[in-house]
């Protein structure tokens, strides 16, 4: 748990206004809510959040238990209206969508046009159907920077082989357009998917900070926007197989639990 307190203390140094957390909380199982828990509560500013694929297939109801009871507002493709510094603006999140759990026209259903919006959503794709409805900034998650970005094999592993468009940094435009376009960031997070490797510069773990109501160019940032890769649409069989996984270990867990003890 260094790296998770080690990401609380850097953020919590920054001082935000809001903290923004786009899912994964956990990897496998539910061995480590309670220090989910524990770790939620130490940051100092509110936290919104959403949860991603892992969550549901590790249990999606228990990781959003814990992460209520420790504070955190979760958006479950709903919005939330907050007022920080005196300003109002909202927050829209989408449940995850490599899970099939996304769904876009209800976490707007109501979104008001005379607040400004930002989008959080576990797979930075959605990005592009909540720019078309006004929510012009989006964070997402999901790929860790790809943990291995040496020889540019992030780009290989999570876009041409994964299929993802977006894999880590900023794309898109920051600048007012016409057309529905807007900015996503993905950030690299702070664990790890499968195994806990990280290798080459771009991989390494983030916390990221935002400036929000800065023009573009007002101070040095780190990456430049980029154009998304050509991505490639998960076909049916693979958006029923990552759901299928959710309902199966649902299953599983309940029949652990209706097992009685055995004597030993």
């Amino acid at each position: 748990m260094a790296a998770q307190w080690a990401a609380v203390a850097l953020t919590n140094r920054e001082r935000p206004d809001l903290v923004a957390i786009t899912g994964d909380f956990v990897a496998h199982s539910q061995l480590y809510l309670e220090h989910l828990s524990e770790i939620v509560r130490g940051f100092e500013a509110p936290v919104v959040c959403v949860l991603g694929n892992h969550d549901h297939w590790a249990g999606g109801a228990e990781v959003r238990r814990t992460l209520q009871r420790a504070g955190a507002e979760v958006l479950s493709n709903s919005h939330t209206e907050l007022t920080l510094r005196r300003q109002r603006f909202q927050v829209v999140g989408l449940d995850d969508a490599y899970t099939g759990q996304a769904e876009w026209q209800t976490a707007v259903r109501g979104l008001r046009t005379d607040l400004p919006s930002i989008g959080l959503s576990h797979i930075a794709e959605e990005a592009d159907a909540l720019w078309r409805v006004g929510v012009p900034l989006v964070l997402a998650g999901h790929t860790h920077a790809g943990m291995v970005t040496v020889a540019r094999l992030h780009e290989l592993a999570i876009g041409r082989l994964a299929g993802h468009r977006y894999i880590h940094g900023l794309y898109g435009t920051r600048r007012v357009t016409r057309g529905g376009a807007g900015a996503v960031y993905v950030g690299a997070g702070v664990g790890a998917a499968v195994m806990p490797l990280r290798v080459g510069a771009r991989s390494r773990r983030e916390v990221t900070v935002f400036e929000l109501g800065c023009l573009p160019g007002t101070f040095s940032e780190p990456m430049p926007e980029q154009d998304p890769g050509p991505g490639r649409e998960p076909t049916p069989h693979q958006t029923y197989r990552r759901a299928a996984k959710v309902v199966k270990n649902e299953q599983r867990r309940a029949r652990r639990a209706a097992s009685p003890p055995h004597s030993g």
